[in-house]
This record gives C-alpha cells, structure tokens and sequence, in this order.
C-alpha cells in the first residue's frame, strides 16, 4: 500500500487521503494545542501562506500521545487553531502516531530516517514529514522550526 492509498479522515470526520495532494508538496505534522512547541503553528500557516499557490500544503495531525497535551475535542481544536494562530491549513482527525494504535499513515512515515539516519518512533509533538510530489518522504525532528532553511529548501524543491 503506498501513502496515497491509506484512508484519512479530516477533524470533522469527512473521508480524504494524500491521493488528493498528489500533486503538491505536503509537510505532515503531528500538532498540539498545549505543548511547548505550539507555537510552531506560526510558522507552520505562514509557509501555508507562502506556499500553498505554488503546489504545497501544510497537513496537521492532531495527537494527544505526548504528555496528554492535544485533550480537546475536534471542535475545541479548531477553535483554538483558528482563533489562536489563523490556521487556513487542513487538520485531520486526532490520531495515534506510536504505539500499537499507531495509524497506518505514520506506520509508514517512521520508517524514513532523519538527517542523521535514525528512523523509528515519533519523538514528540510537531515531528515533520515533508511528501514530495516524487512521494519521497524527508523527515525533520520536532525541535526543527518549520521555517527553518534545511526546511524551506526541501519545500522549495519540489515547488511548481
């Protein structure tokens, strides 16, 4: 099964998959509402802004795996994500991304290395997964900005 053919679901529960971003660039986050590293969400709608007319989107993944930080419920947290950080990108349902619950989408995103070749579980909120329109997979590790250079070059090589 490649990453376009597993079964999503968006926040309000509507049926989607990366088939319908085939064509762009789609940098895969794991998001929490009440972590210390929230406020990557800045970052993460203004490369949205950025770049989203030239072929790439920002998918957000809520998850409350680490330290019970993402507890609300689907409507809380896009309220908050809109009211706190303008989020325009599309958030999917909240999601297990470690453990035996581990959705099917990560069970494939964690076996791609980093940039220092360690693949394996999800570390923390905000880990990063950029899918090229090639469907090759870059890893980027929570504490790694989103607008960090290493960042926006892997983004803007696969731009239209």
């Amino acid at each position: 099964m490649s990453l376009y053919d597993i079964p999503l679901k968006t926040l309000t529960g509507e049926p989607v998959s990366l088939a319908d971003y085939r064509d762009r660039a789609v940098l895969v986050v794991n998001v929490a509402s009440k972590c210390g590293l929230t406020p990557q969400y800045a970052g993460l709608e203004r490369l949205q802004k950025e770049y989203g007319e030239r072929g790439f989107t920002v998918l957000g993944v809520p998850c409350n795996q680490f330290a019970g930080q993402e507890p609300g419920s689907a409507e809380e947290i896009a309220t908050f994500c809109s009211a706190t950080y303008g989020v325009s990108f599309p958030l999917l349902e909240k999601t297990d991304v470690n453990g035996d619950g581990r959705h099917p989408l990560y069970s494939e995103l964690v076996k791609v290395a980093d940039a220092e070749g360690e693949a394996g579980d999800v570390q923390w909120n905000f880990e990063k997964f950029l899918i090229g329109r090639d469907g090759a997979v870059t890893r980027f590790r929570p504490r790694t900005e989103p607008e960090a250079p290493e960042v926006v070059a892997a983004i803007e090589a696969q731009l239209v």
